[in-house]
């Protein structure tokens, strides 16, 4: 198939992409390489698509999905049969910071995106959602089928937003939509401002790591390998309308229209300190952590049910946390010329993070 990938240059684009790629798919990569966080990394990433074996089906655009002008010259001089839509402002807290670049990039952007879509009948639009649309929700774990309306931050708002438009132009014009709920993704090729990027860098330089609430988080991890698959099969597979739906008892996930939403995470929920033990394992040395409290927008605890994505597309998150960190540290290590050798700790054993 000929499929567009906005965000190609991030770090899920950047894992979609090869994944498709690898299959034989031909993909067009769109993204603006904006310097919310180093470019050189995104320029990295395209390096290595254009190096691919099958870079022969690859091609790059650099233009903003914010650009009505440049989607719609890119949609007119290309017939797509998927578009797997993943550029966005990224980040929680800089929601907070700069609302606009997120309405700029996460609204408008999408709106220009679906929009094309529509125009240019392209049989199924996958879009990037997040589990932060659960909110203040604290009904473990998170199922499509909840209410999403106390976002606790501007990004879940956007998030959200994308959902209601992608379901209004599955109603009216038979679009397929497909939004995927992604939960905390972290693996190779991961942005910096992450919390993994940073507390290896930390541990490293020997410097604190600052753990928030006290450290008393907990995360559905998910490696990216499986963000990938999960997204590649949900792209493959066109979202129907749900023949069984009840508008007297509305189920949120689905509709009589072509829409679904899925949640794409780990099942298991691990402790935030655990994630850091596991961390410290990979690399071989102890972490000094600050403890602090809960920061403003943050969510204390995430858990996914998965259930309707095994349903969809046959497939759940399967990468445990502590193999998917050390293959992260791996990465960490040869991108940046350091000398280490990733080697898998016993399940048997842990460590536990200094704290002081």
């Amino acid at each position: 198939m000929k499929v567009l990938v906005t965000g190609a240059a991030g770090f899920i684009g950047f894992h979609v992409v090869s994944r498709l790629l690898a299959r034989g798919d031909t993909v067009v990569g769109l993204d603006n390489l904006n310097d919310y966080y180093d470019p050189a990394l995104k320029q990295a990433r395209l390096q290595q698509l254009e190096r691919s074996p099958s870079a022969s089906n690859f091609s790059f655009v650099k233009a903003d999905v914010a650009q009505r002008a440049d989607i719609d010259a890119l949609f007119a001089q290309h017939r797509f049969e998927r578009v797997i839509h993943l550029a966005a402002q990224a980040g929680v807290r800089y929601s907070l910071e700069n609302p606009q670049a997120y309405i700029d990039s996460n609204v408008t952007g999408f709106l220009n995106v679906i929009e094309a879509c529509r125009r240019h009948d392209v049989p199924h639009l996958t879009y990037a959602s997040t589990s932060s649309v659960y909110g203040a929700n604290r009904k473990l774990p998170f199922s499509e089928d909840q209410g999403v309306d106390h976002p606790l931050q501007f990004y879940a708002v956007t998030k959200r937003t994308n959902e209601l438009t992608a379901h209004t132009y599955s109603h009216l014009y038979g679009l397929p939509t497909t939004g995927l709920r992604f939960f905390t993704v972290y693996g190779p090729w991961g942005r910096p401002d992450m919390a993994l990027f940073l507390f290896t860098r930390k541990i490293l330089a020997g410097e604190p790591i600052q753990v928030f609430n006290h450290g008393n988080h907990s995360r559905a991890f998910t490696y990216v390998d499986d963000i990938a698959e999960g997204v590649v099969r949900a792209s493959d597979q066109i979202a129907q309308p749900n023949s069984a739906w009840d508008a007297m008892a509305p189920d949120a996930g689905t509709s009589q229209a072509p829409f679904r939403l899925l949640n794409i995470g780990s099942s298991e929920s691990v402790g935030l300190l655990d994630y850091i033990a596991a961390l410290e394992a990979a690399i071989g040395k102890p972490a000094v952590v600050e403890l602090l409290p809960l920061q403003p927008g943050d969510v204390p605890d995430t858990t996914a049910d998965t259930s309707r994505l095994a349903n969809a597309v046959d497939f759940c998150p399967q990468v445990s946390v502590r193999d998917g960190v050390g293959r992260f540290v791996s990465w960490y290590m040869a991108y940046h010329g350091l000398a280490h050798e990733y080697r898998p700790i016993s399940n048997n054993n842990s460590t536990q993070a200094s704290l002081t």
